[in-house]
């Protein structure tokens, strides 16, 4: 996709680290660096972010470049961050401080939402109408794009569904574990990795990651490959709760569990006795990917915040 657009910035705010990225108007990279995130630091962060973007422009000879900037959590309407896990920034106003520290406004956007958009601007869900991209992480989040603009909501929330209940639940999904946002049996406790951890200790009484499970069920694990199939199901069941409520064209895995391969092909299999048909058999046409730009997907997306289609709903 090409831009008739100068050059931008897009700023990935993590917990642990903060990555900034220079594209030009056809995405490709001109600049890039990760520096660690000053932890629990709200005035450090907002330095740091700040140092970040002078260099990239010192360095390239650019001034005045757009700013997008990616974050956990959400921005409330009167601009301040809510349901962050980098607690420091929660009731900061976060983007009003960087325009102050920059000298030009800045748009922000929950860093699920980022991955939606770099996925759908120039990735694995470019040209699709509807995209639903999806975190499997540390923590479970997801963002939507219709026609090149992010949907945000009157709340901020669009795409929260990672603390929706897992459903469908059957009597596998019985030991629910509480989830920080204050309910029990959210999809993030089933689906995230440490959602497959427990869930394999759990049967087990092995203490696993979700890394070493997926390598043991490669090497032939019994019991690791009980735990992914498990999980798979459990997957399947909560995008087709997605489907039935979008109906997205593709939905995007990123997030460390999207490495998993055999995902793009046993979820599918899996979600068409659960997507609705109303009794009629029929094939289910969303596409199910991986991130074409893996972690890259949040920074890239952070960057074309100035430049989606249309307005922002």
């Amino acid at each position: 996709m090409t831009f008739n657009s100068p050059p931008a910035i897009g700023v990935d705010l993590g917990g642990t680290k903060i990555e900034a990225i220079v594209l030009d108007a056809e995405g490709s990279s001109l600049w890039r660096e990760r520096v660690a995130t000053p932890a629990g630091d709200y005035a450090s962060t907002l330095t740091t972010i700040a140092a970040l973007v002078t260099r990239a422009e010192r360095e390239l000879g650019l001034a005045g470049c757009s700013v997008g900037i990616g974050t956990p959590g959400t921005q409330t309407p009167a601009g301040l961050i809510k349901n962050a896990n980098s607690t420091c920034l929660n009731g900061r106003p976060l983007a009003h401080d960087l325009a102050q520290a920059l000298g030009r406004p800045v748009r922000l956007a929950n860093d699920a939402n980022c991955l939606a958009l770099s996925e759908a601007t120039d990735g694995a869900g470019a040209g699709a109408g509807v995209v639903f991209a999806v975190i499997l992480g540390t923590g479970v989040g997801a963002g939507v794009v219709v026609d090149g603009r992010s949907l945000g909501g009157p709340n901020g929330l669009a795409g929260e569904w990672g603390h929706n209940p897992l459903p469908w639940a059957d009597a596998g999904d019985a030991n629910a574990a509480s989830c920080y946002c204050g309910q029990r049996g959210c999809i993030e406790t089933w689906v995230s990795g440490p959602g497959l951890a427990r869930d394999h200790g759990m049967r087990t009484g092995q203490a696993l990651s979700a890394v070493e499970i997926g390598q043991r069920a490669a090497q032939g694990d019994a019991l690791a490959e009980a735990t992914l199939q498990r999980y798979e199901g459990r997957l399947a069941r909560a995008l087709a709760h997605v489907i039935n409520l979008l109906d997205p064209h593709v939905i995007v895995l990123g997030g460390g569990l999207s490495g998993l391969e055999r995902l793009l092909t046993n979820v599918p299999r899996r979600w068409g006795n659960f997507v609705f048909s109303g009794g009629v058999k029929d094939t289910v046409r969303t596409r199910l990917v991986r991130s074409l730009h893996g972690d890259s997907s949040g920074v890239r997306g952070a960057a074309w915040l100035w430049r989606e289609a249309g307005s922002r709903r």
